[in-house]
């Protein structure tokens, strides 16, 4: 039996927060991770989607030159060398971000192997028993596969196993329509790849205000991705060496040949087989597990944090909550992990972001909403880049004029959302949001420029008036 101050299941952004933030507190801890150090973020998710995303950007836009005068001839793209140079990428930040951590902390040890637990303070991975007062489970997410019939005889791609293809597609279709659909729909598009987009729902980022989803669509669709809504794909099959899917497209049938199937109609939790039940530590009807506010379990000494919670999912997210749940855990903290001003981001090309509530969400808690929607052909940054596909949106309390919500869509959005994460933290008014001088000329100006919307005509003012 080997003892421990702090027991952790997983490796991943949460996992190594709470690790860290436990041995800065002086606890001996030990993580257990029975696939690859890093989880998610580094390794399938965060890092070499975005690397991949933007290089598809740079070829799509040298092909496509918006000024005059300016040309680039014979742009070529080798797939496989991308593909190479994102795995080296992605090696070098799990060994330096992950495993060089634990390594060079003497107080951080990292077991391979898969943990069950035996009873609330033990686990078994392989041949040994690890003890210790506090637990955290942190063992992540895997894409969640529909139960359609065919799929799994004829082979789909997930967000994981897309990623590891050498060869660039010929054809893809994209069954779901939230952000991993878009990212890879508009990415795959600009590589060159035939893309198909079924979403079962009335609109794509279902989740985001109709204004965002409305134009993002636009956006791709633009761009050659073909997108359909109100789509249930009903059975898959292989014949000639193509993929075929009938699906019911707003109440048609529809059958689409192609050459991949990626599935990405969202997460499921990975805490199969880890014994929680027979420990007392709860979970929902999807295998979530359930935590209070300060990330704690039922079980009296176990804490849960990141995607197994079922909470918003997004590597800050899970490092935040791993770290309130070591605070919590060893520190004797009674720190709580609050979501609402937590941005989110979509990486399309323009990029999507937002924090606070949605227009429906604010009239819903009994706000009187009143909100303005800037078009960001009326930003001088954007225009003079020829960047100005976009618009931002401010939800707004219609009697004080406390900001609510700020969503947008707009190039590096997942940038400048985080001035709109601090006015809706700390309860900033629009006219606050005014009085603050904005760098100029600056694709952020536009948050200050849709402020000014509620009183005024911003294109009647001159640059930089209020």
């Amino acid at each position: 039996m080997d003892n421990f101050d702090f027991i952790i299941l997983g490796s991943g952004s949460a996992a190594f927060a709470a690790a860290i933030k436990a041995s800065e507190l002086g606890a001996k801890v030990v993580m257990i991770e029975n696939d690859v150090v890093g989880g998610t973020c580094v390794n399938r998710g965060c890092i070499p989607t975005k690397n991949l995303i933007a290089a598809a950007e740079l070829f799509y836009k040298a092909r496509r030159p918006k000024f005059e005068g300016i040309s680039f001839d014979g742009a070529s793209l080798d797939f496989r060398e991308l593909i190479t140079q994102k795995n080296e990428l992605v090696a070098k930040l799990r060994y330096e971000k992950y495993a060089k951590i634990a390594e060079e902390d003497p107080d951080i040890e990292l077991v391979k192997g898969r943990a069950r637990f035996i009873s609330r303070n033990v686990v078994q991975v392989g041949d040994n028993r690890l003890k210790a007062d506090k637990l955290l489970i942190a063992t992540g997410s895997r894409p969640y596969i529909l139960p359609i019939p065919g799929l799994k005889e004829v082979g789909y791609l997930t967000s994981r196993s897309i990623l590891e293809l050498e060869e660039l597609p010929r054809s893809l279709l994209i069954i779901g329509g939230g952000f991993i659909a878009m990212e890879m729909g508009q990415m795959f598009e600009r590589f060159g790849t035939e893309v198909i987009i079924l979403e079962r729902g009335s609109r794509v980022l279902k989740r985001f205000e109709p204004e965002i989803s409305q134009a993002i669509r636009r956006f791709l669709e633009e761009e050659g991705v073909v997108i359909h809504t109100n789509a249930l794909v009903r059975r898959i099959k292989r014949e000639n060496g193509e993929i075929i899917a009938d699906a019911v497209v707003e109440g048609g049938l529809r059958m689409f040949r192609t050459q991949h199937v990626l599935v990405a109609t969202g997460r499921a939790p990975n805490t199969e087989d880890l014994g929680l039940q027979g420990v007392g530590v709860d979970m929902d009807d999807r295998g979530f597990v359930k935590v209070d506010s300060e990330m704690r379990t039922i079980a009296p000494n176990i804490w849960a944090a990141g995607d197994v919670t079922g909470l918003p999912m997004a590597t800050p997210v899970a490092a935040r909550d791993g770290v309130i749940a070591a605070q919590n855990a060893i520190g004797g903290k009674h720190i709580k992990m609050d979501y609402k001003t937590v941005p989110r981001a979509v990486f399309t090309d323009p990029e999507v972001a937002s924090v606070g509530l949605t227009e429906a969400e604010a009239e819903k808690a009994g706000y009187r909403c009143m909100c303005r929607v800037l078009d960001l052909g009326l930003v001088p940054k954007a225009l003079a880049i020829r960047e100005s596909r976009g618009l931002v949106k401010i939800v707004a309390d219609g009697i004080t004029h406390q900001i609510l919500g700020v969503h947008l869509v707009a190039p590096r959005g997942a940038d400048i959302i985080h001035e709109a994460a601090l006015a809706v933290k700390y309860r900033m008014t629009v006219e606050e949001i005014i009085g603050t001088v904005h760098v100029y000329p600056t694709i952020s100006e536009a948050i200050r420029l849709a402020a000014q919307t509620f009183f005024k005509d911003v294109s009647r003012l001159s640059c930089c008036a209020e």
